[in-house]
């Protein structure tokens, strides 16, 4: 069984709905601990790091052959307790980073709460090292998004990022838009949108990470993906 631990509630029905795309039968458990995230932004991800622990600890109790952490922030400290628990932790984001290193040299993060920029970033680079290329790594906070999401404004928070993605793209300066959060990962098919309708085209490729995370956890905890 998959596990998804996540800091926040609006993202059950999205992975969901992807388990229910891409691999219609794969059992799916949600854990939720918005106050891993809360604690995380105050204080800095490894003042979690014993809190997720007893998460992840947990869940393969309950019977998880591996968990998928939806958080960006605390998805490093999530990898790590999993590497010490002995049980699969994926974090959300790391396809998708692998995936922005592949498209290019240039990468621009763009990301709703601040506790996220470094944790993302840190892990673009790991993951070039891995793949023996070096990379730019520029972050962005997406000034006022977070405070609309958390006030429950899912579409003022969309359209902020969106507006932040569009000037980027359009600056033409990158080759590869991460966005950061799963709250977020609707700016990329609003983007995908305005290309086809031919609003824009031949910018950067945007890259969201709920999709790709979903389907390689599944692949870790042995369903098909």
């Amino acid at each position: 069984m998959l596990t998804l631990l996540h800091t926040s509630p609006v993202h059950v029905p999205v992975f969901d709905a992807l388990r229910d795309e891409d691999t219609p039968g794969l059992p799916l458990r949600h854990v939720v601990r918005p106050e891993l995230l809360a604690k995380a932004r105050e204080s800095g991800p490894a003042a979690v790091a014993e809190e997720v622990a007893g998460a992840l600890a947990a869940a393969a109790r309950d019977g998880a052959t591996a968990v998928l952490c939806t958080c960006s922030t605390i998805g490093a400290v999530a990898e790590e307790a999993g590497a010490r628990l002995d049980l699969p932790v994926l974090r959300v984001d790391r396809p998708m980073a692998a995936a922005a290193v592949a498209a290019g040299t240039r990468i621009t993060v763009l990301a709703t709460v601040e506790s996220t920029l470094a944790p993302t970033a840190e892990l673009i680079a790991a993951e070039a090292d891995r793949a023996g290329r070096a990379v730019q790594v520029q972050a962005e906070l997406v000034p006022g998004a977070w405070e609309r999401f958390a006030a429950g404004d899912t579409e003022g928070c969309l359209t902020a990022v969106a507006a932040a993605a569009r000037r980027v793209r359009d600056a033409k300066s990158t080759d590869a838009i991460v966005l950061a959060q799963v709250s977020i990962a609707a700016v990329a098919d609003r983007l995908a949108a305005e290309e086809a309708a031919g609003a824009a085209g031949g910018g950067p490729v945007v890259l969201s990470s709920p999709r790709p995370g979903l389907r390689a956890a599944a692949r870790l905890a042995g369903g098909a993906a």
